[in-house]
C-alpha cells in the first residue's frame, strides 16, 4: 500500500495526461487510441478527459456536494438521506448511527462499506479501508479530471433495500446533450457475479456485453419507471456533451445514484466492437 500511495502521489504526476491515457488505453483495450480524430465511444471519452474540464464537474462527482445540486434540479424526494459527513474516520460517532447504513468516500469509486448490522461491523477493518482510500487521489488512476480536486471525505447514507433483499439494482442511463440513448441495469451485486444488461430507449434488450456477462434472468424494466428516469436524466445532463445518470428503483420509488462523465473511464471494450462505434456516433465533439 505504501508503494501504491507513493506511485499515485508522486511518480505518476510526472507523466503527462495524454501519454498516460494512451498507455493505459493500449493496456486495457488492446490498441492505441486515436485522439486526433476519435471515432469510438471509448476514444471520445479519452478526448473529453483531456479537453472538457468544466469546474462544475468537480462538484457533480463529489458524492456529498452533488446531492444539494441535484435536489435543486429535480427535488429532494429523489435523494437518499445523508446521515453524516466527516473529514476523518475517527470523527465518526457510530453510536449515533442507526443499525443499518452505508459508508462511502466522497471522492473515489472504491471506498464503500455496507453495514447491515452495526453490531457485527469490524471497526478496525473499516478504518483501514477508508483511511487508505482517503489517501488516494482517484484522478491519477486513469486521469478522469473531475475527480482531481474533490475533497476526500466520508459520508454515511441511509441503508436502502429493494424487494430482492440484496444490493440495489442500478439503472444507468447514457445521455448525449441531455438525450437518453441507452441504459444498462447492474444486477446480482453482492450476491453472485455482477451482471450488466443493456437496453435501448424502447427497452429492447441489446445484444452486447461490457466487462460483465448478461443476466439470463433479467426482467424487462417497468416502462413507467424508466420513462420517469429518462425525464430526470434529461434535466440533470442537458448541459453536457455526455453524462451517465444513475438511479435506483426501490419498491417503485426512484432515487438518484450518481453522475458519471467517463463510463468505465472509457477503457473497457464493448462486445461486439460495433457497439463502441454506435455509442461513439451519438457523442458529437464539435464546438
Amino acid at each position: 500500500m505504501f508503494f501504491k500511495i507513493l506511485l499515485y502521489k508522486y511518480l505518476l504526476q510526472w507523466i503527462p495526461d495524454s501519454l498516460w491515457i494512451r498507455i493505459q488505453f493500449r493496456r486495457k483495450v488492446g490498441r492505441w487510441p486515436n485522439l486526433k480524430n476519435p471515432k469510438t465511444f471509448n476514444e471520445k471519452l479519452q478526448w473529453l478527459k483531456l479537453h472538457d474540464r468544466n469546474p462544475l464537474y468537480t462538484k457533480l462527482v463529489d458524492k456529498y456536494e452533488v446531492k444539494s445540486i441535484v435536489a435543486k434540479q429535480i427535488g429532494e424526494e429523489y435523494i437518499i438521506p445523508t446521515l453524516g459527513v466527516w473529514d476523518k474516520f475517527d470523527d465518526i460517532d457510530f453510536g449515533k448511527l442507526p443499525n443499518q447504513f452505508v459508508l462511502k468516500c466522497t471522492h473515489d469509486s472504491g471506498g464503500l462499506i455496507v453495514v447491515k448490522d452495526k453490531s457485527t461491523l469490524d471497526i478496525a477493518a473499516a478504518r483501514k479501508k477508508i483511511n487508505a482510500c482517503l489517501k488516494m487521489n482517484y484522478y491519477w488512476t486513469l486521469r478522469e479530471w473531475p475527480y482531481k480536486n474533490v475533497k476526500p471525505r466520508i459520508i454515511a447514507e441511509k441503508y436502502m433495500e429493494d424487494e430482492s433483499g440484496y444490493e440495489l439494482k442500478d439503472y444507468k442511463i447514457f445521455c448525449f446533450n441531455g438525450e437518453p440513448k441507452a441504459l444498462f441495469i447492474a444486477t446480482d451485486r453482492g450476491i453472485h457475479e455482477t451482471k450488466f444488461d443493456f437496453f435501448d430507449v424502447d427497452l429492447n434488450h441489446l445484444p452486447m456485453k461490457q466487462h460483465y456477462p448478461n443476466n439470463p434472468d433479467i426482467k424487462i424494466p417497468d416502462p413507467a419507471g424508466i420513462k420517469k428516469m429518462f425525464e430526470l436524466a434529461h434535466v440533470l445532463t442537458k448541459d453536457f456533451k455526455h453524462c451517465r445518470a444513475d438511479f435506483y428503483d426501490i419498491n417503485g420509488k426512484i432515487y438518484f445514484g450518481e453522475l458519471t462523465f467517463s463510463h468505465f473511464s472509457g477503457m473497457q471494450p464493448m462486445e461486439p466492437a460495433e457497439w463502441d462505434e454506435r455509442f461513439g456516433s451519438w457523442l458529437d465533439l464539435k464546438n
